[in-house]
């Protein structure tokens, strides 16, 4: 870790403790320098960690065990996933969810029309196909629908975007539970998939960002309109 020039603030401690986490790859479970090793190596008093440590405890990410030591909880980007899967617990229609939802999406979507290999439209075939025949069977579509929203990620080819959609998948899961329960959701849903897929298939990056962005607008903002309005 670098050392801080100059007294800092617990916030900056903070930041330096998860560059820490995230350079040495830390686990959960794996334990930390102790508060007289830490300060040492930030160049910082004992009580600016104290108060670090004490704002990391706060976010769930370290827990401090009396006469052992401190320990690694989760790591830094697991906090979005613990984030995400506390406001659905509180509040299945919160419009984060839905907005980061839609912009991830839809650059998936863009990218995808760029980078989809055949495997990955095969893939995506797959996923349709799983849909369907979950439709047919009289079923909401909640794993073809996962499967499709999941393979539209891959086929981005952006590990980053992949993994932020991964760490949400609770989230994400309870929200199209909530939307494709609704009636005759499911097959609105898969014709806007279909046009999805057609759009990436063609190599239209435009149109397949519009027809993501259409799918999730339409079927999500009237669940959370609501919420907005009663702001005013």
């Amino acid at each position: 870790m670098r050392p801080v020039d100059r007294k800092p603030l617990y916030e900056q401690v903070s930041d330096r403790l998860r560059e820490f986490v995230d350079v040495n790859q830390l686990q959960p479970g794996d334990r930390l320098m102790s508060e007289r090793d830490l300060a040492r190596e930030l160049s910082v008093g004992r009580s600016s960690i104290r108060e670090a440590i004490t704002a990391l405890r706060a976010r769930g990410m370290v827990e401090v065990r009396h006469g052992d030591g401190i320990y690694l909880l989760q790591r830094p980007d697991d906090l979005i996933d613990l984030l995400a899967a506390e406001l659905v617990e509180t509040h299945v229609d919160h419009p984060a969810i839905w907005e980061t939802r839609q912009a991830l999406e839809t650059q998936c979507a863009r990218l995808a029309a760029m980078r989809a290999t055949t495997d990955d439209l095969a893939e995506l075939d797959a996923a349709m196909e799983e849909m369907r025949a979950e439709i047919d069977a009289g079923q909401p579509g909640l794993s073809g629908d996962r499967r499709f929203h999941t393979r539209v990620a891959t086929a981005s080819h952006n590990p980053i975007l992949v993994r932020l959609l991964a760490s949400m998948h609770t989230a994400l899961d309870r929200t199209s539970e909530t939307s494709l329960t609704r009636a005759g959701q499911p097959a609105k849903s898969l014709r806007d998939h279909q046009a999805i897929l057609d759009a990436i298939r063609a190599r239209e990056p435009g149109d397949a960002a519009d027809a993501m962005l259409r799918h999730l607008v339409v079927t999500t903002d009237s669940l959370v309109a609501g919420r907005y309005e009663h702001r005013e």
